[in-house]
């Protein structure tokens, strides 16, 4: 088994990551190829382009690595469902958006694997915090 270097948390533009900032500063440490790196990820996300997707690379000391890719964040993709740019600093207060019990279930069920449920219910309950929060209204 492989020995484990580092394990390095970024967010990138899905299909847009090039060795210039926050990649390459953050892996050229490492050893890594970063043209590789990036042409792998971006091949891996050409089709979420609009959404900065969560990586986890796991980096050996031979200098080798693995990617992991995690769903869209969960206030990327009900901005894009509500149609807005960004949501309320009240959330309590000011509503800046709707979306739909159907685009809330479907957000959730896209979410799933990186939340901490395997129950649908739940998972749309944690999404509809979210939406709260941000000032995003579900119609019942």
């Amino acid at each position: 088994m492989k020995k484990i270097k580092a394990i390095v948390k970024l967010q990138i533009s899905a299909g847009k990551a090039t060795p210039a900032p926050p990649v390459g500063p953050t892996l050229a440490p490492y050893g890594l190829n970063l043209a590789d790196f990036c042409q792998k990820f971006n091949d891996a996300t050409k089709s979420q382009e609009g959404f900065n997707i969560p990586v986890e690379i796991t980096i050996y000391e031979d200098r080798s690595y693995n990617f992991n890719l995690k769903t869209p964040l969960t206030s990327e993709l009900l901005k894009k469902a509500a149609g807005i740019e960004k949501g309320s600093a009240q959330g309590n207060k000011t509503k800046v958006g709707k979306i739909t019990k159907e685009q809330l279930r479907k957000i959730a069920e896209q979410k799933m694997p990186d939340l901490n449920t395997d129950n649908i219910e739940q998972a749309i309950k944690i999404v509809e915090g979210t939406a709260k929060q941000m000032g995003i209204e579900i119609e019942k």
